[in-house]
């Protein structure tokens, strides 16, 4: 599990944003400030909540020149539906063996724990919250902007 100060395990994940399919690497979005959201499930209550906070701060997030990925091992498919029913202005990505969720020290028992990840614009981590199990409460876009702001 990448620890405070350390640059993140880099990746590369299918996923879809705005209907759009294609493979995302970490290594793109260096400049900017990542959020890495890894969440059991499409469609599940805690989840949707979730990521409707990151969706409804979506400018906030976006004046901190950050971008959330969201993470599960739901197929693009799954995440299509979820993204569209629900208005996410953000891609979400497929974990499906779970390799990147273990890397990071999110994969649980139970599958994907909630897990929340903060890197700074070098793709260092400077905020991690990793859930016990599965993670029934979650970490909201306040969370995400007083975290953001901290970094320049």
């Amino acid at each position: 599990m990448p620890v405070i100060g350390e640059i993140a395990t880099k990746f590369t994940l299918p996923g879809i944003d705005k209907g759009e399919r294609r493979d995302y690497t970490l290594d793109e979005f260096l400049g900017r400030k990542v959020v890495l959201a890894f969440y059991p499930g499409d469609n599940t209550p805690g989840c949707t909540r979730q990521l409707c906070s990151y969706r409804d701060a979506f400018a906030d997030l976006s004046s901190l020149d950050a971008v959330v990925l969201g993470i599960s091992a739901q197929d693009i498919e799954s995440h299509k539906g979820f993204a569209e029913k629900n208005g996410f202005e953000f891609p979400l990505l497929t974990d499906g063996d779970l390799k990147v969720a273990k890397e990071y020290g999110a994969k649980g028992p139970l599958g994907i724990k909630r897990s929340l990840f903060i890197l700074d614009r070098e793709g260092r981590v400077t905020y991690r919250h990793v859930a016990a199990l599965v993670g029934v409460t979650y970490k909201g876009a306040e969370t995400l902007t007083a975290e953001l702001s901290k970094i320049d």
